[in-house]
């Protein structure tokens, strides 16, 4: 007995459900050659590093093929002291295999150009430099393929890397023209077509040394003086297009100004002597070129002063309401090229914008107290009869003992009309004020756009 038994329910009340079939698997059969365990951890999916096709895994060698591995010596042509050497060599039918080391082709040396005694002192004679010097630095490149940071540590004098790099590539350039009296024949030689720069390579490695020892705030102002000269070059390019309409149209108009001159009047040429300023227009290039021939630097304390004064002229909540109001009108906290006349002129925009919401506050101060008054003025004046228009008679007037309470209160809403129009013509002042203010400080905007 069970619970459908005890309440009296039919053992199928449910109707049976269906089983979902699942779809098959598709049978993956393991290729042959590999392990039941390899095939399981792979997956089936191709290896990261290539390996040897499965079909060779099995491969038998043939049968007339006996393979055995010997331990054989060997010599190798890229080493000159003839060293014999020793290792496991696979010899197919007792035939050893035959050549040179099969890794001597790896072994690739530089080709040092040599000199003579008699080319040295007729080409190579150099004031800072001896002959063994000269010699002992050309037998280090030899030996260590021209890598020269090595070579400056074997040195034994005290030289720097620039002085061997360009000590070694003036005379190979030296001997190279000297050994090829025509000039067309090494015209195309890299030492010829890209002599060594001892002074830009100095100065390449000072800049990069420069760059490196950067904070991350250095980067990120540099970051922004670029930004700001591409945008700069930017919007310079409608006016030079523009310009160089101007200029092609400028041949036309001289034409017409002649054929405009009036008959038998001559038009003298202009003298010969006399030099007309020519104002080149350079060629088209790219951003990034403006960019760095622009060589902005920011080199000035007049930011430092600047902040310092304008956090001395106000309080803290004051100065986030002017930060305020510079982001609402697309301004920067901070002048991206803080020169000396554009941050006086950013100190002096936010005294402005500071004068500015004081007038402000005084303005919802006036209005404040203004605003009894105004809904004071809009009342009944006292003792006026009322008419009504739905069908009754007018009552007659019948002057009563509150006469003379009437008159004083005539007496006070004199006066508070008088209030009222002494408040309106203080903020019509206070309005007057602000618009000119608001002018003066929209001048000045435009100014710092113009600026910036």
């Amino acid at each position: 007995m069970d619970a459908k038994d005890i309440l009296g329910l039919p053992k199928n009340s449910f109707p049976p459900q269906e089983k979902k079939s699942r779809p098959p698997k598709e049978s993956q059969r393991k290729p042959d050659g590999i392990s039941r365990e390899v095939y399981a951890l792979t997956g089936g999916l191709a290896p990261l590093m290539p390996a040897v096709d499965s079909s060779q895994l099995k491969r038998r060698p043939p049968p007339d093929e006996k393979v055995a591995w010997q331990w054989l010596g060997f010599t190798s042509s890229a080493r000159k002291d003839n060293l014999h050497l020793y290792h496991w060599v696979r010899v197919v039918n007792g035939v050893p295999p035959t050549g040179d080391y099969s890794f001597a082709k790896y072994n690739k040396s530089v080709d040092i150009t040599r000199y003579t005694d008699e080319e040295y002192e007729k080409y190579l004679t150099d004031p800072r430099w001896t002959k063994e010097e000269t010699d002992q630095l050309f037998d280090l490149c030899e030996q260590f393929d021209l890598r020269f940071i090595v070579i400056a540590d074997r040195f034994p004098s005290s030289r720097t890397l620039e002085e061997l790099k360009d000590r070694y590539y003036s005379v190979s350039r030296a001997l190279l023209i000297a050994r090829n009296p025509s000039s067309v024949d090494i015209a195309a030689h890299p030492l010829l077509k890209e002599p060594y720069n001892i002074s830009r390579d100095v100065e390449r490695k000072r800049a990069m040394s420069l760059v490196l020892s950067q904070t991350r705030q250095q980067e990120q102002r540099d970051e922004e003086v670029l930004a700001e000269a591409k945008r700069i070059a930017q919007s310079r390019i409608p006016a030079k297009v523009s310009q160089e309409s101007e200029m092609a149209v400028a041949p036309n108009a001289g034409v017409e100004v002649t054929e405009r001159t009036i008959p038998g009047e001559t038009v003298s040429p202009p003298p010969s002597n006399a030099q007309h300023p020519l104002i080149p227009v350079p060629p088209p290039l790219s951003t990034e070129i403006r960019i760095f021939q622009l060589r902005v630097y920011l080199r000035t304390y007049a930011l430092e002063q600047m902040l310092q004064a304008a956090s001395s002229t106000a309080g803290l909540r004051t100065i986030k309401r002017v930060e305020q109001t510079l982001q609402d009108l697309g301004v920067n906290l901070k002048p991206r090229v803080p020169t000396k006349a554009v941050c006086a002129e950013h100190l002096e925009l936010r005294k402005e914008i500071l004068t500015l919401l004081n007038l402000q506050k005084q303005l919802q101060y006036k209005e404040a107290e203004g605003l009894p008054f105004r809904e004071g003025s809009f009342t009944e004046t006292p003792g006026t009869p009322k008419h009504f228009h739905n069908g009754e008679q007018d009552r007659t007037f019948v002057p009563d003992s509150s006469f003379g309470v009437e008159r004083t209160g005539k007496r006070d809403q004199k006066r508070k009309v008088r209030d009222y129009i002494l408040v309106s013509f203080n903020y019509s002042s206070l309005c007057c004020f602000f618009l000119l203010i608001f002018g003066q400080f929209h001048r000045t905007f435009l100014l710092i756009s113009e600026i910036l």
